[in-house]
């Protein structure tokens, strides 16, 4: 089967979004599958291999001066090419693609407009690319803020479209109006040119099938996965009960208020200060982006005045291998997100490195604990139930043990890539050729 399968970049960030489809990309490769990867917007910036090409089609550079300037909407000419290389974009993105949604109304609504929209050109020469040189059976869309590409895709390449469901509407939430309203309305027109949706959980399935006015029939779900080769089973407790200097709790997650970060922080310092967990260390690892400094700043400056910041390790961005061995020092993981969560990769990072987490009772983090059974749940948004969570964990060693093996045992037979990969080909011969159901 050829599949052409489109990957949104994030910029310099490493976004969950990405790592699980390159690593579903990579795993369709595998299975003997003809796929062409394709970034949209920026380079996708991974922490394992990737089958992306140089080309980026809709570069956030161009896409941008398309939406400003109608001298940039037509055929594309040396200045054109300049702007969509991905040497000019990777550079770019490390200091002025925002992806703040609150400044891209106008060009949301542009760009889900499809070939009535400022983007045209992009659009086609996808379109044309797609018919020359991929000839695909299946296009993928990774999420539905893109579904203004599939109109113009399935008449002109007659093939099936599948779409991604990730947790666009966290986005959409941050949408001002009009362009909320606006976006809305054109998604749940647009929603008919795909053939089949394939959403990261039964949350994000019930959520964005009420966002887009889907019957719910239309949807699969296909859990994630992680590629887990360096996640070795099985698993050694005695590792964990090495002597340490303290032990430690980890957030792993870009640094932002909607993930939790100062709640975390206020936990912490109950932990700290109640004497019962002597030399215990906080340890933070993800990306920072300009937006947040101010965030991160004010988080910094409540650990000073309560004088834990000197336990308090941060790390930034890591990558892979960093990734594992802050994985491996920790005792408990916390991403104690302010709104539901629809994806939550770090939790499956961490259960596959064996350590538990404590993850807050909403989005898709009751549904990954009950497959796993590899941590507790706390109320969301309250700091001091996080603590006393954690607190459980911390001062019951064989408990927080069991649960980090349940959990990486449960992450090895359920949330592998390969799994994932298998789940997701199993959609695309449902619609291809006279199989659309």
């Amino acid at each position: 089967m050829r599949i052409a399968f489109i990957i949104a970049g994030a910029a310099d960030m490493y976004c969950g979004s990405c790592l699980r489809d390159n690593s579903l990309a990579n795993e369709l490769r595998a299975l003997g599958e003809d796929i062409t990867v394709i970034p949209a917007y920026t380079p996708v910036r991974v922490d394992e291999e990737t089958l992306t090409g140089k080309r980026v089609f809709f570069g956030a550079v161009d896409v941008y001066l398309q939406e400003k300037f109608a001298g940039m909407r037509a055929r594309k000419g040396l200045v054109g090419k300049i702007l969509g290389s991905q040497t000019l974009l990777g550079w770019v993105s490390r200091f002025a693609l925002s992806t703040n949604p609150a400044e891209l109304g106008r060009l949301t609504i542009s760009m889900l407009r499809g070939n009535e929209g400022h983007q045209r050109r992009s659009l086609t020469e996808l379109v044309d690319w797609l018919a020359s040189d991929v000839r695909p059976d299946v296009v993928h869309l990774p999420n539905s803020l893109l579904l203004g590409l599939a109109r113009e895709i399935k008449e002109r390449l007659g093939v099936a479209i599948v779409c991604g469901l990730s947790g666009e509407d966290v986005f959409l939430e941050d949408l001002v109006e009009p362009y909320r309203s606006t976006a809305l309305e054109l998604m749940r027109e647009r929603a008919t040119d795909v053939d089949r949706y394939a959403a990261t959980t039964r949350y994000c399935a019930e959520r964005m099938t009420e966002i887009l006015g889907l019957e719910p029939s239309r949807v699969d779900v296909v859990l994630p996965g992680i590629h887990l080769k360096d996640y070795a089973l099985p698993f050694d407790g005695a590792e964990k009960k090495k002597p340490r200097d303290g032990l430690a709790i980890g957030y792993f997650a870009r640094i932002a208020p909607e993930k939790g970060l100062h709640l975390l922080a206020d936990a912490y310092h109950r932990i700290w200060s109640s004497g019962e967990f002597p030399g215990v260390r906080l340890k933070i690892a993800g990306y920072l982006g300009g937006k947040d400094r101010r965030y991160a700043a004010s988080v910094r400056r409540t650990l000073a005045a309560r004088r834990v910041v000197n336990s308090v390790e941060l790390l930034g961005t890591v990558d892979r291998q960093e990734k594992l061995a802050f994985l491996r020092d920790l005792d408990v993981l916390s991403v104690p997100t302010v709104s539901p969560e629809p994806k939550g990769l770090f939790v499956l990072e961490a259960l596959a490195s064996g350590v538990p987490v404590v993850q807050p009772r909403h989005g898709s983090f009751p549904e990954f604990l009950e497959n796993t059974g590899g941590g507790l749940l706390h109320e969301p948004g309250d700091a001091a139930d996080l603590a006393a969570k954690l607190g459980e964990l911390l001062r019951n060693p064989e408990r927080r043990l069991a649960l980090g093996e349940a959990g990486r045992e449960a992450v090895h037979a359920k949330f592998s890539s390969r799994r994932m990969a298998e789940d997701t080909l199993a959609i695309y011969r449902k619609v291809v050729g006279n199989g659309v159901s």
